[in-house]
C-alpha cells in the first residue's frame, strides 16, 4: 500500500482520524521497529506536548514498537529539542515527539529524529511510509502500552541549556516575560531560569490538554506585547506548543521575528570569531532586508526550502553554525541539531546583556521589507512548468523588481494550498503582483 504520510515536519491531523487513527499510529510503531530492528540497540524515545490525546497516542505508538521487538522509553512531557538532544547522545536508534507545534489542541502528530538527532530525510521517511502501508496492508490489532516516565530526560536537557548559557552578569540584571503557550515548555522553562538567577515572569504556564497555544505563545504575540509594556519589562519571548521556536517582543511590544533573532545572533557570533565561513543558512521566506543586512556586515546568506530539518541540512553541508526561519525555528549547530526556543532565548538574553542596548534597538537593526503572502486553496498540486501562463507572469514581475524584490511560490507540504509570496521595495508592488498571480492559480487550479 503506497502512502504519503509525512509533511513539512513529521505527520500530523486530528487523533482517531486518519492518519492519527488507533490503527496508523500502531503501524507507525510497528514500522518504525522494523526501520531499526538491524540497529546495535533497536530502541526509541518518546516525549510530547501537553495536548490531551498525547498520552492515548503514546500508548498506541508504543504497543506497535513492543510487537514489533523495539525497547521503548518515555520522557513524558519534553519540549521537542530535548527529545534530539538526547537522541543525539546515542542511545536510542529513533527519538519520536508526539506534537502538532504550533497547531490547536485538536491536533497532534508525530515528530521523528534519527540516531544522531537530527529529522529524518525524504528518502528514509519513504522508507518507513513503506513499512506503514505494508502493515495496513496486512491487517492490525491496534494495542496500548503503559509507558513509566523518565524525569532524567528533561533533567539532563536542563543541564545542557545551563552550560549553554553563558551569561554575562548584565543579563541577570533584565527583566523579561516567557510565554509557555501552555505547552511542552512550561515545566521546563522556569527550572532553567530559576537556576539562572533571572528576573523571569512566566505566563501561559499552566497547561490543561486544551489550552495548548490558546491565543498565546509564538503565534499570538498580543498577550505578551501587554504584560510587557504594563509590567516594564526589558523583552518578552513566546515559546510555540513543542517548544522549538520563540519569538519575541520589544519593552514597547513591538514584534521581532526570527529574521531579527538571525541577525543579531550572527553579528554576535561573528564578532566572537564563532560564525563559521561568515554564513548564515535561511529559508525562501526569510525577508530580502536580512539578506541585505547581512551583506553589509561582510555575512552571506544561503536559502533553503521551508522547514528546519532543510535549513539544518544545508547546515551539515555548508558547515554553518547558524541557520533558522522567519517563523521562529533558529539552529545553533554547537548545541544543537534542531530548532530550540529556549535556547534562542537564552542567546538573545545574552545578546541584549553583553551589548547593553535596549531590546527595540537590536529590532531596528533589519529593514524589512513589504511583504504579502496569499495562502490559496487548490484542487492539485500542479507542477509550475505545467502551468505556463503563470511561469511566465512570475518571469515578468521577477524582471521588473530585479534585485529589488522576490516572488515565491510553494505548495503546502500539509494542506491543498499554494502559497503565493511578493516582496519589493514599495508596498503597491507588492500588493498588485500578489494579488496577479494568486488570481491566476483561481483561475487555473482553485476550488
Amino acid at each position: 500500500m503506497a502512502l504519503k504520510l509525512f509533511g513539512t515536519d513529521g505527520i500530523r491531523g486530528r487523533y482517531g482520524s486518519y492518519p492519527l487513527d488507533e490503527s496508523t499510529l500502531y503501524a507507525i510503531g510497528l514500522a518504525l521497529a522494523g526501520h531499526i530492528s538491524k540497529t546495535r540497540r533497536p530502541s526509541v524515545l518518546i516525549g510530547m506536548d501537553t495536548r490531551e490525546s498525547g498520552e492515548a497516542i503514546v500508548q498506541l505508538l508504543a504497543a506497535g514498537l513492543r510487537e514489533g521487538g523495539s525497547e521503548r522509553e518515555f520522557a513524558g512531557v519534553v519540549p521537542t529539542p530535548a527529545i534530539a538532544h538526547a537522541t543525539r547522545q546515542g542511545d536510542h536508534s529513533l527519538g519520536v515527539v508526539v506534537s502538532a507545534s504550533h497547531n490547536p489542541f485538536e491536533d497532534n502528530g508525530v515528530k521523528i529524529f534519527g540516531p544522531f538527532g537530527y529529522k529524518l530525510d525524504e528518502e528514509t521517511e519513504a522508507k518507513i511510509e513503506k513499512r506503514i502501508g505494508d502493515a495496513l496492508g496486512n491487517g492490525v490489532s491496534p494495542a496500548r502500552e503503559e509507558l513509566g516516565e523518565d524525569s532524567e530526560i528533561a533533567l539532563d536537557y536542563v543541564r545542557h541549556l545551563v552550560r549553554a548559557a553563558e551569561l554575562p552578569p548584565a543579563a541577570r540584571n533584565l527583566r523579561f516575560v516567557v510565554d509557555c503557550a501552555n505547552g511542552a515548555a512550561a515545566g521546563i522553562a522556569p527550572i532553567i531560569f530559576e537556576a539562572l538567577g533571572a528576573d523571569v515572569n512566566f505566563i501561559s504556564c499552566d497547561p490543561n490538554g486544551r489550552n495548548i497555544n490558546q491565543d498565546c505563545g509564538a503565534l499570538h504575540l498580543d498577550r505578551l506585547s501587554t504584560e510587557v509594556v504594563a509590567s516594564g519589562a526589558d523583552f518578552g519571548a513566546a515559546l510555540d506548543g513543542d517548544g522549538d521556536r520563540c519569538l519575541f517582543v520589544d519593552e514597547r511590544g513591538e514584534p521581532l521575528d526570527g529574521d531579527n533573532v538571525l541577525l543579531a545572533a550572527a553579528t554576535a557570533l561573528k564578532a566572537r570569531g564563532l560564525l563559521h565561513d561568515n554564513l548564515v543558512v535561511a529559508t525562501v521566506m526569510s525577508n530580502l532586508g536580512l539578506e541585505m543586512a547581512l551583506q553589509k556586515e561582510g555575512i552571506r546568506l544561503k536559502r533553503t526550502a521551508v522547514g528546519d530539518k532543510h535549513v539544518m541540512h544545508e547546515m551539515l553541508c555548508s558547515g554553518s553554525t547558524l541557520g533558522g526561519e522567519q517563523s521562529g525555528h533558529t539552529i545553533f549547530s554547537d548545541f544543537s541539531t534542531t530548532g530550540d526556543g529556549l535556547l534562542t532565548l537564552l542567546v538573545v538574553l545574552r545578546i541584549l546583556g553583553e551589548e547593553r542596548v535596549p531590546c527595540s534597538e537590536v529590532r531596528k537593526r533589519l529593514r524589512v521589507f513589504p511583504q504579502k503572502l496569499i495562502s490559496l486553496r487548490v484542487r492539485e498540486r500542479v507542477p509550475l512548468d505545467q502551468l505556463p501562463e503563470i511561469r511566465q507572469a512570475i518571469a515578468e514581475r521577477e524582471l521588473e523588481l530585479a534585485g529589488r524584490g522576490r516572488v515565491i511560490i510553494r505548495y503546502s507540504g500539509t494542506e491543498p494550498l499554494v502559497r503565493v509570496m511578493v516582496e519589493a521595495e514599495r508596498f503597491e508592488d507588492v500588493m498588485r503582483h500578489c494579488t496577479d498571480i494568486a488570481n491566476l492559480f483561481q483561475k487555473h487550479l482553485g476550488e
